[in-house]
């Protein structure tokens, strides 16, 4: 058996089939990340555990994450999506705890930012060495930039980039007011900066989810080794019901200890709600999504009509449960999967330009887009005084990603980076390399 396999590996990198052919050979593929994809509460984790679904169905997927006691389901699940698992302990201090603070002081004296530096793990890079050392790896995959720190060597490895995580820090820089928040901002920023882009170069190449983050990424980093993978949906997952009761007009979906998503809903709800209330005093407003801060949960306790579900175990029935789909960002990168969700519960959206980034979408017929706060309500009213423009909204949408943005259409793109890459780098077995 193992005479033929590398038999049929060897045949299909030297005679590799066309796109139409895809999964001309068994890989063997190392995919290092910083956490375990169970509970799936996150964009970053609902991209890799669909695409890595996929390619565990036809490939052999090895996953080394973190291991968050709190959450024992991630590691009891991983084998939906792959051969073998390997927990990492590890304590990464929560947002808002004592050791998150000490980790933000320690930020203003370290060489790489703090954002990366909290998941640099000595056990994990020892793991990942022994791996490569003792396996052999037809591609090797470090899942965002947080785990880059704990790879020996970046050489052989392909980098998923979710986000251009230089541009998340310039923009909260942008939106900064405090002198002092700004200081630290701008310090963190550069060394953002400087961190991806050193990663970047180091990496056989970079896999981005939007050609114009693969576009940013070749301008601020010089970087030429480069594709691009689309987001993706589960079509039939989000198709609603025949019936869905309501639960509010406007919805807002996200993890909301992420901070593009507090900056959003709190610049919704400061500036963008109060005007449609003008004219619909009674609009109710869902805010869905896990962990939400003091400051967003207080936003249901201050006003009835604001419903924040906090970590909910379906997020479907949130959307389906409301007429329109909110998406005011000002701050964030990559792309949102929670409007192609929206789209796939035929969900019409209102978005910012920073909200739809990235995303092939046209303003007008798949989505309505405003990037100031009189406008966005603006574009809310029409939607909510108008259930033929909703609908005319939701079913071109709909067409939009059931067509070109099934997660199995994603992961066949990403399957063929990964083979290309595999045949590029001679005789693909990937050990000592890396």
């Amino acid at each position: 058996m193992k005479w033929w396999l590398g038999r049929l590996r060897h045949d299909c990198k030297t005679n590799p089939r066309s796109d139409h052919e895809s999964n001309c050979f068994l890989m063997r593929i190392l995919w290092i990340k910083s956490d375990f994809l169970h509970p799936t509460t996150r964009g970053g984790q609902i991209r890799t555990l669909e695409m890595l679904k996929r390619l565990h169905r036809r490939h052999e997927i090895h996953y080394v994450a973190f291991e968050d006691r709190a959450q024992p389901e991630g590691p009891a699940r991983a084998a939906e999506y792959c051969a073998r698992a390997y927990p990492v302990e590890a304590s990464i201090p929560p947002h808002g705890s004592p050791r998150f603070a000490a980790q933000l002081a320690a930020g203003l004296f370290s060489q790489a930012p703090v954002a990366v530096l909290r998941y640099r793990s000595r056990p994990m890079r020892r793991l990942v060495a022994q791996l490569l050392a003792q396996e052999s790896f037809d591609s090797v995959v470090c899942d965002f930039l947080a785990p880059a720190l704990n790879i020996p060597d970046l050489e052989g490895c392909i980098l998923f980039q979710h986000n251009v995580e230089t541009l998340i820090w310039r923009r909260r820089l942008e939106q900064a007011r405090d002198p002092l928040r700004r200081f630290y901002l701008r310090r963190q920023a550069q060394r953002m900066f400087e961190l991806e882009r050193r990663v970047c170069r180091a990496a056989r190449a970079v896999v981005a989810v939007s050609a114009p983050d693969a576009q940013l990424m070749r301008t601020l980093f010089g970087v030429s080794r480069l594709w691009e993978v689309p987001t993706g949906v589960d079509v039939e997952s989000f198709a609603p019901p025949p019936v869905s009761p309501p639960l509010a007009d406007l919805v807002f979906v996200g993890s909301m200890d992420w901070l593009p998503n507090i900056d959003g809903v709190g610049y919704f709800v400061r500036e963008i709600l109060p005007r449609i209330r003008r004219r619909r005093p009674d609009c109710t407003v869902a805010i869905a999504g896990r962990r939400p801060p003091a400051e967003i949960a207080d936003l249901a306790r201050r006003d009835p009509r604001i419903l924040v579900t906090g970590t909910v175990s379906d997020i479907r029935p949130y959307l389906w449960g409301a007429k329109v789909s909110v998406v005011p960002l000002r701050i964030g990168g990559g792309t949102r999967l929670k409007i192609y969700e929206s789209m796939a519960a035929r969900v019409p959206v209102v978005s910012t330009t920073v909200g739809a980034e990235g995303l092939e979408v046209k303003p007008g017929e798949d989505l309505l887009i405003a990037d100031t706060a009189g406008h966005f309500a603006d574009r809310c009213m029409e939607l909510l005084d108008d259930a033929s423009q909703r609908r005319r909204l939701a079913d071109g949408a709909w067409e939009l990603v059931a067509s070109r943005f099934s997660w199995e259409q994603v992961a066949r793109q990403f399957e063929r980076i990964l083979e290309e890459a595999a045949v590029t780098a001679g005789a693909g077995r990937l050990g000592a390399v890396c």
